[in-house]
């Protein structure tokens, strides 16, 4: 079970480790310091990467050549600048700032009756903002828990297959491994969903489940997968630019 990476986040969300610093020098300029958008950075064949924006937009880097993230597909905020837009595709050129990935993972599969042992079962929070969003075949959450007093990292599934009748519906787990003291903190998890049965790139309505502070919760999201189908042109458009490896 890998480690879950923790985003605080804290005075609307502030970008504390920036991977890619702005030219701008005006330190007045407090606004590259905050997120512009919440994407999915996504290798393209061949050479170059895209950052999926929503469901139809998709951004094109002007200053960088390849992904900080190597050939990994993840969720990450970033902070960029408009520069040009092709409406053809879609498609806008930008000037990236920086990038900060999310801790992004797959749905695990239930337990059943061992989910508790397997997963835990320690209270944690959905935060309703910005960032908890489903689009792009991605469920992001900004949770909401007490971690901090023993410096153990807490692990966050979630659980699919808890529903035979809807495959669309999961559980959110928190194993806080026994770090129940300290202070409360919010995080960024994301679940890559795109690998669901029948996903044909259509919208679904997304039930999750989760035992919160305050007993047990539920909230639906409607989600549009990513199509897979790319249109004539796209990804040679996301390759120009200086678009290599």
């Amino acid at each position: 079970m890998k480690e879950l990476k923790t985003i605080i986040v804290a005075c609307g969300l502030i970008a504390a480790g920036c991977m890619l610093q702005s030219c701008n020098d005006d330190d007045d300029d407090v606004r590259v310091f905050h997120p512009t958008a919440l994407v999915t950075v996504r290798p393209v064949a061949g050479d170059g990467f895209e950052m999926q924006l929503d469901n139809v937009t998709t951004l094109r880097s002007t200053n960088l050549k390849a992904s900080p993230f190597g050939n990994k597909e993840v969720r990450a905020l970033v902070n960029y600048d408009e520069v040009s837009e092709d409406a053809r595709y879609n498609i806008k050129n930008v000037f990236v700032n920086w990038m900060d990935s999310i801790r992004t993972k797959q749905p695990v599969p239930t337990a059943g009756d061992d989910n508790t042992e397997k997963y835990g079962n320690d209270a944690i929070e959905i935060v309703k903002d910005w960032v908890t969003v489903a689009e792009d075949g991605y469920l992001t959450l900004r949770i909401r828990t007490i971690w901090g007093a023993y410096g153990r990292v807490h692990h966050i599934n979630l659980l699919q297959g808890v529903n035979p009748d809807n495959p669309y519906e999961f559980e959110l787990r928190h194993d806080a491994r026994g770090d129940l003291l300290g202070y409360m903190g919010d995080a960024l998890v994301a679940f890559n969903l795109n690998q669901l049965p029948d996903n044909d790139g259509s919208e679904k309505k997304i039930k999750i489940n989760w035992k919160s502070f305050s007993g047990p919760k539920s909230a639906e999201f409607d989600m549009q997968f990513h199509r897979i189908d790319i249109p004539d042109g796209v990804a040679d458009a996301l390759r120009n630019g200086g678009k290599v490896e």
